[in-house]
């Protein structure tokens, strides 16, 4: 049986962790996703992927960060390329960058022209103008390859 000097000794041995950073929600999918077998992640993890992924970060968990990095890839979409092209760059990461900024570039028409373009181009100025510089690119190559129809550098028998 143990004494109450052993109990007051095993409860001051006992470390607190404080996850600030993370909603109630967030924390309750990153616990489940420690106690899982780490396969795959869930529907509800998905919903919190983006902060999943800095979690995995902060920890050390290269297999969650792994998961999260392939979820938000195949997830791209004009509703989040942005959010994901930025976060690729709080701990950079190369594979998540070049696939969310190709997909920005490839969607530029469409993406520029909204309010949350404008916001990121001042929250981010430097990889605004990269994303500007590598689509003007991107448009000048067109013009730059002869046709295989006429020769020409037209853009209608294309």
């Amino acid at each position: 049986m143990l004494e109450s000097d052993e109990v007051k000794t095993l409860a001051e041995q006992v470390e607190t962790v404080t996850l600030s950073e993370m909603k109630k929600e967030e924390l309750e999918t990153f616990v489940e996703f420690m106690y899982s077998d780490g396969t795959m992640i869930s529907p509800k993890a998905k919903q919190n992927v983006q902060s999943l992924y800095l979690a995995a970060d902060k920890y050390e968990i290269p297999h969650l960060r792994d998961l999260c990095r392939n979820e938000m890839i195949s997830s791209l979409d004009m509703s989040n390329a942005l959010d994901v092209l930025e976060l690729a760059q709080i701990p950079f990461d190369n594979g998540l960058n070049e696939a969310a900024f190709s997909y920005v570039k490839n969607n530029i028409s469409t993406i520029a022209s909204s309010e949350v373009f404008k916001l990121f181009v001042v929250s981010n100025p430097n990889l605004a103008w990269e994303i500007m510089k590598a689509s003007v690119s991107q448009t000048s190559n067109i013009y730059s390859r002869a046709c295989r129809n006429c020769g020409t550098y037209c853009l209608y028998c294309r």
